[in-house]
């Protein structure tokens, strides 16, 4: 199931000291539904404010063009003045993918709002980073230097016209710089030591920039052919690091921004800072995140840590985020909460009313004279039980003595499982909630012709939603079928019964899911579409009945021989 697209937008605002101006573009943020607003952050002395936001990408473009909007109205750029380098009232905006969605389709969206930007509010807006028009324009600092005094020349070179907007300076707003990054995680790795010459060696030995390179005999930097300083390159690409000592902790820190998750995660950053520091006969003794971060990177961390112990991967989002937390030493310095460290739950909703209940609560409330929870919910409820039971028998048999050396593949197995298990169990609600629209939808206004128009478009909207979700639970449920029957024919004989009871909520659920799929596809007009649906949910149940009959075959024969 794809993940639901989530970016953040870090504008950097020309100002830091008004209290009214600062609320004022937080407000025009906060305005746009689907955003959530994370973080104001103010600096007097750079005269710069630092405000983060996330969540869906129309949403976020939106809201940023909003504070674009209302920064440009509020701040005069021609009386700015501050220590941080600055060429405009929104200095920068960049935009950043956190999940469900790739740099470059976050990058496309920059051009957009760039290009709005431009063309509405008359600011010359410039492209960096993932969405830069030409290589020299990759670099913030490139674009920036002149600043606000020096940029209204600047702009007359033929290679430094704007991307967007006019090609005149906007005296008021400044231009500003509009791009998509990757996201950059501040981190911190602690150590038994107060020497920040010893935390800065373990930084030479990581960061990407590495060391001078110097003689070994004379100690003295060597330099090329052109003059430039000789560097040996450190383990860790994409990382910036120095050693610092923090009065507050009392010990020393290697200080680090991750720029590529992708090339340097999480947890390879502590770990290399784990390896150089043992050079110097020094302990890592914990770490900490600075600010906010994306739940994949606690994620990957926790695998990383589980397969270094190996053990299997079949555990659930929240239990790798745990191992993750402790493997990192992440409660060293503070206590790390996730909910309010991890930018995903940050912006969830709710958690869902129906598959939070205990079970007892669950049972009472479908017997109830309510029509939801129905039979959809309890086909989605059996579906999510019988892949977590092919998980259990993988889980099992992982760690069983004598499977060691197939360990990787039934870690595999007990990962797909899981995730199948809390998709489907995320369609409890859904079915719920598609129910509900229906309903919702019978009840609108039917008065007028325009009336009776809406409501049947609203009604086909819903009963498509309402066949979907179903049909959803129909094809996850038939991808976890496969791992009941592989834990059958290669899991732990003492848990085959479990594999094949998997089996057999499995096909219950693909069979009761089959039944609300047609029963809402029946009142559709289009019998093209209703035929379409009948067939894909008959052939979903005819090849359920066959695979499950055959893992039952298998564990009957099995069990008849014990």
């Amino acid at each position: 199931m794809k993940q639901k697209p989530i970016i953040e937008c870090v504008p950097n605002f020309s100002e830091g000291r008004n209290p009214e101006i600062i609320q004022q573009i937080a407000k025009a943020i906060e305005s746009v539904q689907g955003v959530k607003l994370l973080n104001v952050d103010p600096g007097a002395s750079t005269n710069r404010t630092v405000i983060t936001f996330a969540g869906g990408p129309e949403d976020v473009v939106e809201a940023a063009f909003q504070a674009i909007r209302m920064a440009s109205q509020l701040i005069d750029m021609s009386m700015h003045k501050g220590e941080h380098p600055r060429m405009g009232a929104t200095d920068v905006c960049p935009l950043i993918p956190i999940s469900g969605i790739s740099l470059a389709e976050t990058a496309a969206y920059a051009k957009v709002l760039g290009e709005r930007v431009g063309r509405e509010l008359g600011i010359p807006v410039y492209l960096y980073e993932a969405a830069a028009s030409a290589p020299h324009r990759r670099n913030l600092a490139e674009i920036r230097s002149g600043e606000y005094e020096g940029f209204a020349e600047k702009m007359k070179q033929e290679a430094w016209k704007p991307d967007f907007g006019p090609a005149e300076f906007n005296i008021r707003a400044g231009a500003t710089v509009i791009g998509a990054r990757d996201f950059l995680i501040a981190y911190n790795v602690n150590l038994n030591s107060k020497s920040v010459r010893l935390a800065n060696e373990v930084a030479f030995d990581i960061r990407e920039n590495g060391r001078p390179k110097r003689d070994p005999a004379t100690q003295k930097l060597q330099k090329n052919e052109t003059g430039e300083i000789e560097r040996i390159p450190g383990s860790c690409p994409g990382v910036k690091a120095i050693g610092w000592y923090i009065e507050e902790y009392g010990y020393a820190q290697i200080s680090m921004n991750l720029t590529d998750l992708q090339k340097t995660p999480l947890h390879i950053a502590f770990e290399e800072c784990r390896r150089s520091a043992d050079k110097y006969g020094l302990i890592v003794t914990g770490s900490e995140l600075v600010g906010l971060v994306p739940r994949k990177a606690l994620v990957d961390s926790g695998k990383y840590f589980l397969h270094k112990q190996k053990r299997s991967l079949g555990v659930t989002d929240e239990e790798l985020i745990e191992i993750a937390i402790q493997s990192l030493g992440l409660n060293s310095v503070s206590v790390f909460e996730p909910n309010q460290r991890i930018i995903e739950y940050m912006l969830e909703e709710k958690k869902s009313p129906l598959a939070n209940l205990t079970l007892t609560k669950f049972v009472e409330e479908t017997a109830s004279d309510s029509p939801a929870p129905g039979g959809g919910s309890v086909s989605a409820y059996a579906a999510s039980m019988g892949a977590a039971l092919a998980t259990m028998v993988a889980n099992l048999t992982a760690h069983k003595k004598g499977y060691e050396e197939r360990l990787s593949y039934f870690s595999e197995i007990a990962a797909q499982g899981i995730q199948l298990s809390q998709e489907l169990l995320q369609l409890v609600d859904e079915d719920t909630a598609a129910f509900n629209m229906i309903m919702e939808a019978f009840r609108l206004p039917k008065l007028t012709p325009e009336d009776k128009k809406d409501r049947k478009k609203a009604i086909k909207k819903a009963t498509i939603i309402a066949i979907e979700v179903p049909l959803k639970t129909i094809k996850l449920a038939s991808k976890a079928l496969p791992l009941a029957k592989a834990m059958v024919e290669n899991g732990n004989p003492n848990s085959i019964s479990d594999a094949g009871v998997g089996a057999l909520c499995l096909e219950a659920a693909i069979k009761g899911a089959a039944l609300n799929v047609k029963i809402n596809a029946s009142g559709l007009e289009d019998q093209e579409m209703k035929k379409k649906y009948f067939e894909e949910a008959d052939a979903h149940v005819s090849a359920a009945t066959q695979e499950t009959a055959a893992v039952l075959a298998l564990v009957n024969d099995f069990i008849s021989k014990s």
